[in-house]
């Protein structure tokens, strides 16, 4: 359409009986509705890719760190190091899986969709809103299979109420990544947001504290608490091992403002372009 036939247009429905553009009513809550949340869902699970990622890549992780280690029933916390594994795992896979679908954001800019959406009553808060939800249940549904892995395996020995809590914060800290996954999808192509993502999170895992102990007050530690990784980890593990200390928290909180505060820029810069 050119630019005179959009007055043309706007004129046109002005002088349709009954039609007042100035009494015109915005949907509540900018559009975001349950059939939105809905129709995204279903489509997010269409991608094969997606669905490899949450339900079998974090549980095929555990059965490889904690399947056959002499040392898997060893005490930790209240628990054992399998446990510890299993919880660890489940951090991983839903940092995997909540930013893999935060940078969805990053195919619909490439295709066009972001801005034919700009053309709907969605705001583009609900916009991201929306986006972000459905990172974190992606990887509520990570957490969920690698619990189930470690009740199938049999290994992992932790009181019942740890076990869920451990789980629910997991889910909770996953939208520190849900948020990097955002800012990543406005900040790259589309096509290049995952093969950023991918090996980045591996990485901070190494170096956060995931994936291989890190003794406390070593150098490395003290490099660890700065990564994106540290304070999420150690929040997720705090009912089992029952140690959390001011700075891990410090770490997550400021991690979700940075990425939350990158998102919302980008954002912004991209609608300010359509």
């Amino acid at each position: 359409m050119n630019d005179t036939a959009l007055p043309a247009a706007s004129a046109a429905a002005a002088a349709t009986p009954g039609f007042d553009p100035a009494t015109r009513a915005v949907p509540r809550w900018g559009g975001l509705n349950r059939t939105l949340v809905g129709i995204e869902l279903r489509r997010v699970l269409r991608n094969r890719r997606t669905v490899i990622f949450a339900f079998v890549f974090p549980s095929a992780l555990f059965f490889a760190f904690a399947g056959s280690q002499d040392y898997a029933n060893e005490s930790v916390g209240v628990g054992n190091v399998s446990a510890y594994i299993m919880v660890s795992m489940a951090l991983y896979g839903a940092a995997l899986t909540a930013a893999s679908g935060g940078t969805a954001v990053a195919l619909e800019r490439s295709l066009g969709w972001s801005r034919q959406l700009r053309l709907t009553p969605l705001s583009p808060v609900s916009y991201i809103l929306v986006k972000t939800l459905l990172a974190v249940l992606l990887g509520a549904v990570a957490v969920t299979m690698v619990n189930v892995a470690g009740l199938v395996q049999g290994k992992p020995d932790m009181p019942a109420a740890t076990w869920v809590a451990c789980a629910l914060l997991t889910v909770v800290c996953s939208l520190v990544f849900a948020a990097l996954g955002v800012f990543v999808g406005y900040l790259v192509p589309g096509e290049n947001a995952m093969q950023i993502l991918g090996p980045g999170l591996a990485l901070l895992s190494f170096l956060g504290n995931v994936f291989i102990p890190i003794t406390k007050g070593t150098t490395m530690w003290w490099v660890a608490s700065t990564t994106p990784m540290f304070g999420v980890a150690e929040i997720s593990r705090w009912p089992l091992t029952r140690e959390l200390d001011w700075y891990s928290v410090l770490n997550a909180v400021a991690w979700l403002a940075v990425f939350v505060g990158g998102a919302a820029w980008r954002m912004s810069r991209d609608t300010a372009r359509v």
